[in-house]
């Protein structure tokens, strides 16, 4: 795993979530680009488009068994691909950040308002792309070797 980038992506989010929380109001919104992008403060309760709400401890376990996994995986793995080790730590981190939210204030701080698709945040961005990397990985890669 990359460690620098996990620390670093990890900072940028709790970062970026303790101004929002700070210096918003929840929901306010302050628009960038009107009607298109907006910095909007939302708590989000429970996973991806707001499903399975008010679930806290379903997700801390979920997330602390997926990180056990991958830490699981990565020990017994003796090369792993660069795109693979990429992926899982930006899953790693996203996942991390979002986990300290739901212990520490029980919802997820979420803030990029895009108007067309749900607010999310730095960790959600991180997981989806590792997440993106990994399937192609998965799907282009691995069944060529």
């Amino acid at each position: 795993m990359n460690y620098f980038l996990i620390i670093t992506l990890l900072a940028l989010d709790q970062i970026t979530k303790y101004m929002v929380k700070n210096r918003f109001m929840v929901n306010e919104s302050i628009a960038i680009i009107e009607n298109v992008f907006h910095l909007t403060y939302v708590r989000n309760f429970g996973a991806a488009f707001g499903i399975l709400k008010h679930q806290k401890l379903f997700f801390i376990v979920l997330t602390t068994a997926v990180l056990i996994g991958i830490i699981i995986f990565l020990r017994k793995q003796p090369r792993i691909h660069s795109i693979v080790k990429f992926s899982l730590s930006l899953i790693v981190s996203g996942a991390v950040g979002n986990l300290i939210d739901r212990v520490a204030y029980g919802y997820v701080i979420d803030f990029f308002d895009f108007r067309i698709w749900p607010v999310f945040n730095i960790a959600d961005m991180a997981i989806v792309i590792g997440a993106f990397l990994l399937s192609y990985y998965l799907i282009f890669i691995e069944p060529s070797l």
